[in-house]
């Protein structure tokens, strides 16, 4: 009679038996997640900021799709979408925005400096991460302008980053990134690969996961046109002056902004919503008062702004708040004039994008006095609906928490205490569910193994 070998189990069907009975069935199969809302902060290279805007290159950068500013030297991104698989940890933000620098003017008004980046996107895999971006440059010396899409432009350093088993808000804070060789040559060459770049900051909201949703009932009352004098609904969006911003959270000030009231953050504006009045389409003219207050704080600085309105008629704004300082309230100072030339209704919808805007004297009381009567500020948008079906645009989703992100020294993943997201990176780290049902396995599954290759050892031994 043959004599008796034992049947060898492999360690990964051990392993797999084992996890599987450890895991619950939602950890074991975490259904992939929706990104939906969030903004990515993020400065390029700090200094090739200095340079453009220095003595040399004589330049300047304009935002562009809505990105905005935050502190003294980062660009805000908004709007995330993509997907998160909290089984794997593979992350996809793409985010809107973008920035365009220009410098070095020649005789002609061409510029030899003219880069732009946008809609950045920032991708996790198997522990590697990279960003991606649409880039627009001219090569120096040539002057030839190029045109690419979504090139992997900077790797991130995510060592001691765990992104796997996160159920909310998803944020990494301080990344460092470093140029690749794609992004050199779309960069026009003026840094070589391996360049370390600024870090990145971002943070993102996943969609609720909803089994399904029935139909919803339609809005009570009418839907269709709204009679004579009447809006339906109504917001304005305002950043008052993206220096003004800057200064705030900068280093001089070390302030903030809060929102209350109901108004919002979309970065590079704040809007004023809940709008109420009189709209006349015909003459094109409007009265209405909104909803929200901002109060911007810092060293030696308390303005809030507060009862916002505008008024429109002859093609002409104006826009004016309550002014609440240090004890004193001015109550409907008209901080500034913009035009407003075509203000119809189109689809039940009338709408000013970005109309350029100048302080009033009264504005510039209100800013006590930082600002010249007549300086440009920024533009102002203003929409109006005047049918129940029309809806007002969209503003720039900044996630759940809008408030300016300090600067990180170092890689960091977070999560809000209740969403228990992206962990940081220790394997003992026990914060999040599945990675302690991760760590319980592992301990078990090395005990298991210890005690199979001790049983394998002594019925070897006894058929020798």
């Amino acid at each position: 009679m043959p004599p008796f070998r034992p049947v060898r189990v492999p360690a990964v069907v051990l392993l797999a038996a084992l996890l599987g009975a450890l895991l619950p069935a939602g950890a074991a199969h975490a259904a992939e997640r929706t990104v939906q809302g969030g903004r990515l902060d993020w400065g390029l290279k700090s200094s090739f900021q200095t340079y453009v805007t220095g003595p040399i290159a004589n330049g300047n950068w304009r935002l562009t799709s809505g990105a905005a500013t935050v502190g003294n030297s980062q660009f805000r991104f908004h709007s995330a979408k993509g997907s998160y698989d909290p089984a794997t940890g593979a992350f996809e933000a793409r985010f809107a925005g973008g920035v365009h620098f220009t410098g070095h003017r020649k005789p002609d008004g061409t510029q030899e400096l003219d880069l732009a980046i946008s809609r950045p996107t920032v991708k996790v895999s198997g522990g590697r991460g990279t960003l991606y971006a649409d880039m627009v440059s001219r090569a120096r010396g040539t002057g030839k302008v190029t045109s690419s899409s979504q090139v992997p432009f900077a790797s991130l350093q995510l060592s001691g980053v765990n992104m796997r088993g996160g159920s909310g808000p998803i944020a990494l804070n301080g990344i460092p990134t470093t140029l690749t060789s794609q992004g050199a040559a779309a960069f026009a060459g003026f840094y070589t690969a391996g360049t370390p770049l600024d870090p990145i900051s971002l943070s993102v909201d996943l969609a609720a996961e909803r089994p399904g949703r029935s139909a919803e009932p339609p809005a009570a009352g009418n839907d269709g046109p709204a009679t004579a004098g009447r809006l339906q609904d109504a917001a304005v969006d305002w950043g008052v002056r993206r220096t003004f911003r800057e200064y705030v959270t900068g280093s001089i000030a070390q302030g903030e902004w809060t929102l209350s009231g109901g108004a919002q953050d979309g970065g590079a504006v704040f809007r004023f919503p809940q709008g109420k009045g009189t709209y006349d389409a015909r003459r094109q003219s409007l009265d209405a008062a909104f909803a929200g207050s901002v109060r911007f704080t810092g060293e030696r600085l308390d303005l809030t702004l507060t009862r916002v309105t505008a008024k429109v008629t002859g093609g002409k704004g104006t826009l004016s708040a309550d002014v609440v300082g240090k004890g004193t309230t001015r109550k409907a100072v008209p901080l500034i004039t913009f035009e407003a030339r075509d203000f119809a209704p189109e689809n039940g919808l009338a709408a000013l994008t970005e109309a350029p805007a100048t302080l009033t004297a009264g504005g510039a009381a209100a800013f006590g006095g930082m600002y010249k009567a007549g300086t440009g500020m920024d533009p102002v948008s203003l929409a109006v609906t005047v049918d129940k079906k029309a809806k007002l645009p969209a503003l720039p989703d900044l996630g759940s928490d809008a408030t300016p992100a300090p600067r990180a020294t170092g890689p960091t993943a977070s999560a809000t205490p209740a969403a228990d997201a992206v962990t940081a990176a220790d394997s003992s780290d026990s914060s999040s569910p599945t990675g302690t049902y991760i760590a319980v396995g592992a301990g078990v599954l090395l005990a298991a193994a210890i005690a199979l290759y001790a049983v394998r050892r002594r019925r070897t031994a006894a058929n020798s």
